[in-house]
């Protein structure tokens, strides 16, 4: 069945605002899950008296988890639908989040960060491809603007867990206040949800639909750019707090000020993208997210390398987001299939790149980690003049 005669089918009105509403509104609730954590990460390490290899340990479980529930995402979207997909992801995310904030048994806290991994992954994948089917169905550029609110989220998690850390509410009280308004956002923005997810067949006696090379070139800028991301996440108040002396209170603000920044960015992201080209957005991000990470590694104190944070979020704001579009693009795979297999390995970056992050820092230093991401972003730079737009 094609996208068109799927919408008419299931009277989704093409570019409606309840999608648009129910689209935005899950990837901020999933944004300020993970930007909650990125707040927990500290604490977390304190708590079980972790060093930076076993830290990176426990961050690998919540990568493994993203993975292997994203594995099979897109052939479970397109029998179940985005619906039932994000629905069950946001309760599975909900019931770890507050046992993350308590656990002091490095085993059990591995295990819970392989659930909510799960349940993170799922979530990634389903509100991206409701992202591209609502996209297609408006034919204009929606995507950065979806993507914007993930970032939103962010910020909502690590700058408001900051805050009420600071406050004096512990972890575990912080999570509850994430909880509420997670389910209160998804329960409003149910009948928003697409209930199918364009999952299509091939006819009998044709070949199963392979990737080519330009999604699978995809795929790994998307892995580079949540890298990136990922370094900030879990390891930028580890980094600021250990190396530039920030208090450990602030700890979220690395990545609250990478998500602002991407979140401005985002914002006129749909209007950028329309008047600069994919290919330039992804030259030019590439080039600034080098120079933001070198500015986190040359420059003293905590303000300038905040300021390196937030340059490399302007870089990266819009890559995802055009990468995700142009997958969506390739005839050679269904939408959600191969926007599963982009987004799959492009989380994997943002999930298990930080586990990796956390081997090079045990073996050398945060320094050398975050300077192999700066050198990382000339994929994407060289990648963009090889894609098809």
């Amino acid at each position: 069945m094609s996208l068109s005669s799927e919408i008419a089918h299931n009277g989704i009105h093409a570019g409606s605002p309840v999608r648009r509403v129910a689209t935005r509104a899950i990837f901020f609730v999933t944004g300020m899950a993970m930007g909650l954590w990125a707040a927990l990460v500290p604490y977390a390490q304190l708590r079980t008296h972790s060093e930076a290899g076993d830290l990176g340990l426990l961050l690998l479980c919540l990568g493994a988890g993203s993975l292997l529930s994203m594995l099979g995402s897109g052939r479970i979207i397109g029998k179940f639908g985005c619906r039932a997909v994000i629905v069950a992801a946001v309760i599975l995310y909900c019931l770890m989040l507050p046992l993350l904030a308590v656990f002091s048994d490095i085993w059990l806290l591995a295990l819970s960060l392989f659930i909510f991994g799960m349940g993170i992954g799922l979530a990634d994948v389903a509100v991206n491809v409701q992202g591209t089917l609502v996209e297609q169905a408006a034919d204009k550029p929606l995507m950065s603007g979806f993507h914007c609110l993930w970032s939103v989220g962010g910020i909502a998690g690590a700058g408001g867990g900051a805050l009420l850390l600071s406050a004096g509410i512990t972890p575990l009280g912080s999570t509850f206040f994430a909880v509420v308004l997670v389910i209160a956002l998804t329960a409003y923005s149910y009948r928003g949800m697409l209930p199918f997810g364009a999952h299509e067949e091939p006819e009998e006696g044709q070949p199963k639909a392979r990737p080519n090379f330009r999604l699978v070139l995809m795929a790994v800028m998307a892995m580079i750019c949540f890298m990136a991301e990922g370094a900030v996440l879990d390891w930028g108040g580890v980094f600021l707090t250990q190396d530039r002396g920030l208090a450990l209170e602030h700890a979220g603000w690395g990545f609250a000020v990478f998500a602002v920044a991407m979140s401005l960015m985002r914002l006129t992201g749909d209007a950028i993208v329309s008047a600069l080209r994919r290919k330039r957005i992804l030259i030019i991000g590439g080039i600034l997210g080098i120079a933001g990470y070198l500015m986190v590694v040359l420059l003293p104190g905590w303000i300038l390398p905040l300021c390196g944070f937030a340059l490399v979020g302007i870089g990266a704001a819009n890559i995802v987001p055009v990468l995700i579009t142009l997958a969506g693009q390739e005839k050679v795979m269904p939408v959600n299939m191969a926007v599963a297999m982009v987004a799959t390995l492009g989380y994997l970056g943002v999930l298990g790149g930080p586990a990796l992050i956390g081997f090079i820092a045990h073996l050398s230093s945060l320094y050398v980690a975050f300077s192999a991401v700066a050198a990382a972003f000339l994929v994407i730079t060289f990648g963009a003049y090889k894609l098809k737009y």
